[in-house]
């Protein structure tokens, strides 16, 4: 990929802060090399104190990188052209609750420079996007956290940015609220736009994203496309008659790991390509296999997986 079909990228980023209690420098960010295509929904993932938060600030420019670079839209990160395509809705937003919600996106219109007739337009389209068209004259104080998240979400769009970055966008909001996120995430992928999104709901990213990175202590440990991350079977069940310590042998050789609970075995398994092995050695150990049925792993699942193994898989 080159720069120009990419939305975000980072080359051998890193990130060290000075000295901490031991008197080591901490690395929060380490060699991070990320590429996420232009129009794409991309999954940011990792358990706290993996460093994206430090990744996010290092994007948007405001921390600098200790070494390294990274590009937004094809331009360097603090690059005041990038930086006007871009949206951003943190975790912890920070409202100005004495405002009602056509006044607060108002103010930030004029922050980013935006006429007023379009500053009229662009609040009445993000409102109607996050539901919320019938409380603009609300004081922000009033909403609920659902809501305010919902007016932060309408902030981060107001200037129609190339580029989206959402920090824990569902935190705040019920199982209606998270489809309507998802429903405007997926509105803002068919209009060509790139969203980067940050969420402990894996359920969630799974649902949305077509790309992820997992992050674990500083590092990328697992990135590519849901499906093919997703595509190979982690595990098979097998109904089995007939079995011998020969047979579930004959598997181990095979699985990783092998756990028979009466007539029912489970195999856990590398790859696809294994499955023909483990018929072949169930009938040449004398079985009979009733039943097969591949289970594949949900992000969840490998998300665990990947964390608790040490080092880069």
């Amino acid at each position: 990929m080159t720069s120009s079909t990419l939305a975000i990228q980072t080359d051998h980023l890193r990130k060290v802060y000075g000295g901490s209690l031991k008197g080591q420098p901490f690395v929060a960010v380490q060699d991070m090399n990320l590429q996420v295509p232009r129009g794409q929904v991309f999954g940011f993932l990792g358990p706290n104190g993996a460093g994206k938060t430090t990744t996010i600030n290092m994007l948007l420019g405001n921390i600098a990188p200790t070494a390294g670079s990274a590009q937004l839209l094809g331009r360097p990160i603090g690059d005041i052209e990038a930086r006007a395509k871009l949206g951003f809705l943190p975790e912890k937003f920070q409202f100005h609750d004495f405002l009602t919600a056509e006044e607060f996106l108002d103010l930030h219109g004029k922050l980013y420079g935006m006429s007023a007739a379009k500053r009229r337009e662009r609040i009445g389209e993000t409102l109607e996007m996050v539901g919320l068209t019938a409380r603009r004259k609300s004081k922000i104080r009033e909403f609920s956290k659902g809501m305010q998240q919902r007016v932060g979400l309408a902030q981060a769009i107001l200037n129609d940015p190339d580029l989206v970055i959402l920090d824990e966008p569902t935190s705040a909001l019920d199982p209606l609220g998270r489809r309507e996120v998802r429903e405007i995430v997926t509105a803002l992928k068919a209009q060509g736009k790139t969203v980067m999104l940050n969420s402990h709901l894996l359920s969630e990213i799974e649902m949305t994203c077509d790309q992820v990175a997992i992050l674990k202590a500083g590092q990328v440990i697992k990135q590519g496309k849901i499906d093919d991350l997703l595509a190979a079977p982690a595990t098979v069940q097998m109904r089995i008659l007939n079995q011998s310590p020969a047979l579930m042998r004959a598997l181990g050789s095979l699985a990783r790991t092998v756990e028979a609970q009466g007539e029912m075995v489970t195999a856990s398994i590398s790859e696809d390509g294994i499955i023909p092995d483990l018929v072949a050695a169930v009938v040449g150990s004398g079985g009979r296999l009733m039943s097969l049925l591949p289970i594949r792993e949900s992000l969840e699942d490998l998300f665990i997986r990947v964390v608790e193994t040490e080092g880069t898989i």
